[in-house]
């Protein structure tokens, strides 16, 4: 989906030094980074951890021995993990404070977009609390709702959903509450409410929004550097291909594998292992999207109603006097629709389809999954061995598809 992206730049009420660069954040600062999710944090983070090395010798650390420490902030924010997942534990997140508390006087970054699930004001205090208190500076990213709708739908369904966009699209922007059946959409993505409690925290003058501009690949990393005093250009993008987006065949064949897996009731951790972590990282990684096919499109209808909601949080945030980098305009822009060749030639709408190729990439994703198995450690489903149940998932996976 292409983006009308013309705005009103009076609206930028951004801080900057010379050269138009955004004005550093005080030396000792702890930059905390909340997300929330599908606003480039993936991108930030594997950049970081790129350079970690390179950071130290100009007065930044990232603390943190992985790209991400999703189960640490998950245990802070007491939120399980992904359907199937091990629930992270409380150590988990005293680990991870050690590692920042390591750090000493030194400015150090922190990146997590599961920050943004906090439930309540206390859940917060407590965690700025431990990571700095007053040392810390709160960075939200944010990105058009309307860009951000199609990449959550199809995450949540990667995560066991069933549901169409359409019908997805129905419950999030016309069905009050707006909580079925993904109340975390909301709590994420309602984005004047997120800055809001993070505001009461830490007040107004230790908030940064910034509004990513997807025309501007480099922009968002351009912004960390100089919020964090580095040299431009020290962070690069790291190629992620097992962070892609499906497209909505690929979507369409998982959420369809979900109804099945579901309505047979195999348990949540097998979906973890074969599913997810199987069937799903092997296709992301083996098999990239073309130009043939279909991307996941969101009609006019929801795309308006997302720019409307934009357009009245872009206000909320504005008045909240927090530090604002970007154009907030973006935020409730109206999309123009994406051309499509077939359409353009007045052929009818191409169906989704997927690639042979890509269904057996997933089918044998699942079977390495069994094979990495230890022997002698089979699960069981009610005395069945797990290859026993990833044959006949693959067997019915394989029937939809052909009536596909």
């Amino acid at each position: 989906m292409e983006t009308d992206c013309t705005s009103d730049d009076k609206h930028v009420n951004d801080t900057r030094a010379a050269g138009g660069r955004p004005a550093p954040l005080p030396t000792g600062t702890r930059l905390l980074h909340i997300g929330p999710h599908k606003t480039g944090t993936t991108a930030i983070q594997g950049a970081l951890f790129a350079a970690k090395d390179r950071m130290p010798e100009r007065g930044v650390v990232f603390p943190a021995t992985s790209r991400h420490p999703m189960q640490a902030v998950l245990a802070a924010c007491a939120r399980s993990g992904m359907m199937g997942d091990t629930t992270p534990t409380e150590q988990h997140w005293t680990r991870f404070v050690e590692q920042v508390r390591a750090t000493g006087r030194s400015t150090s970054v922190i990146s997590s977009e599961f920050f943004a699930d906090a439930p309540d004001d206390e859940t917060i205090e407590r965690i700025v609390g431990q990571l700095g208190g007053e040392r810390v500076h709160v960075l939200v990213t944010l990105r058009p709702l309307v860009r951000i709708m199609p990449s959550q739908w199809q995450q949540y369904v990667q995560n066991g959903l069933r549901m169409s966009y359409e019908e997805w699209l129905e419950h999030m922007l016309r069905k009050a509450p707006y909580e079925k059946p993904n109340p975390s959409f909301w709590r994420r993505h309602r984005h004047d409410r997120l800055v809001e409690r993070w505001v009461r925290v830490v007040g107004a003058d230790r908030v940064t929004v910034v509004v990513v501009d997807d025309r501007d690949r480099d922009g968002l990393m351009r912004t960390f550097e100089a919020l964090l005093g580095l040299p431009d250009r020290l962070l690069q993008p790291v190629p992620d291909t097992a962070n892609r987006s499906l497209t909505l065949a690929e979507t369409e064949m998982l959420r369809n594998l979900n109804k099945e897996f579901r309505g047979n009731g195999l348990p949540d951790e097998l979906y973890s292992r074969l599913v997810r972590h199987g069937a799903v990282m092997h296709m992301k990684n083996a098999c990239s999207p073309t130009s043939r096919d279909v991307r996941i499109s969101t009609p006019a209808w929801a795309a308006e109603a997302a720019a409307a909601i934009g357009a009245e949080m872009t206000g909320r945030i504005e008045a909240m006097g927090v530090r604002v980098i970007g154009d907030p305009g973006l935020l409730s822009a109206v999309p123009k629709p994406a051309h499509r060749p077939a359409q353009e030639a007045g052929q009818p709408e191409e169906e989704p389809r997927i690639s042979p190729e890509v269904a057996a990439q997933a089918l044998y994703g699942a079977l390495a999954a069994v094979a990495a198995e230890p022997a002698g450690k089979a699960r069981t489903v009610h005395g069945t061995p797990s290859k026993e149940l990833v044959r006949v998932l693959g067997h019915r996976c394989l029937k939809r598809l052909r009536r596909r």
